[in-house]
């Protein structure tokens, strides 16, 4: 089970403001909680600094490897600013990661030589050039390119991580039962590939966000989900990830539960 954590992101706004005023002392915070609360990669992502994002982000991945050697998750839609944080992403507890290719011939070209330049885990969207996934055998077309273009270029199932791209229940109400259905397939065809996805888009424009959201991790890791990019802080989810993997018998001696009993997550 990989956590990538989240919050460190211009997009958030108390991220921005930190970003922008050079407040390394709120960054390194953010990070260190993350590291406590359980993840195992930090996501990096300034994309929305349009024509600082190269300097953001040098400055970002800097300031949180001052303060801890957890491999870091290079997030960027340019593939500039990805290279300038994957030239500086220390590997002593881990590969670095990059969020993400698709299957779209640019994004692809553009992504993948630097995956094998860095020897890097690599995130990938199941979208295409056509668009995005509307059925699970659409997921399942898109990842099965993207698998088997990748081993042609040499990297090793074990380090891809496919998003099968989950979409709002509000707008289709088969959207979480299509995601389901997509892992279980994509884990029968390829069990070394991982699986990882952004989950809180399940629950986008409805009520009780939260439930929805932890319940559907629980369903997702029992057809195969691996992965997840979400806000280990939150207690309760966490709660839910690591009962899940105990009932699912993916916890030796129910030994990670019983820390997160100890650890108050469930308080």
């Amino acid at each position: 089970m990989l956590i990538i954590g989240e919050l460190i992101n211009t997009s958030r706004k108390a991220i921005r403001e930190a970003v922008e005023t050079r407040n390394a002392a709120y960054i390194q915070e953010v990070a260190r909680q993350q590291e406590a609360a359980g993840a195992n990669y930090l996501d990096v992502n300034c994309g929305t600094m349009v024509g600082q994002e190269i300097e953001c982000m040098e400055w970002l991945v800097n300031t949180i490897q001052e303060v801890t050697d957890m491999p870091l998750c290079i997030d960027s839609p340019d593939e500039n600013a990805l290279r300038a944080g994957l030239l500086l992403a220390k590997t002593a507890n881990g590969k670095r990661m990059i969020n993400s290719t698709t299957a779209e011939e640019k994004r692809y070209q553009a992504v993948i030589p630097l995956v094998k330049e860095f020897n890097a885990k690599i995130v990938a969207l199941c979208i295409e050039d056509a668009g995005m996934p509307e059925t699970a055998e659409d997921r399942l077309r898109i990842a099965s390119k993207l698998v088997d273009d990748m081993a042609k270029e040499g990297i090793a199932q074990d380090d891809i991580y496919l998003d099968p791209l989950i979409k709002p229940l509000s707008t289709n109400d088969k959207y979480g039962k299509s995601v389901l259905d997509a892992i279980y397939a994509i884990k029968k065809k390829y069990p070394a590939v991982h699986l990882t996805c952004g989950l809180s888009n399940i629950s986008y424009g409805l009520p009780n966000r939260a439930v929805l959201n932890r319940l559907f991790v629980v369903q997702t890791m029992t057809v195969g989900m691996d992965g997840y990019i979400l806000n280990p802080t939150d207690k309760a989810m966490m709660g839910v990830v690591y009962a899940s993997r105990a009932l699912l018998g993916n916890d030796r001696y129910c030994s990670k539960y019983l820390k997160a009993h100890r650890k108050g997550l469930y308080e």
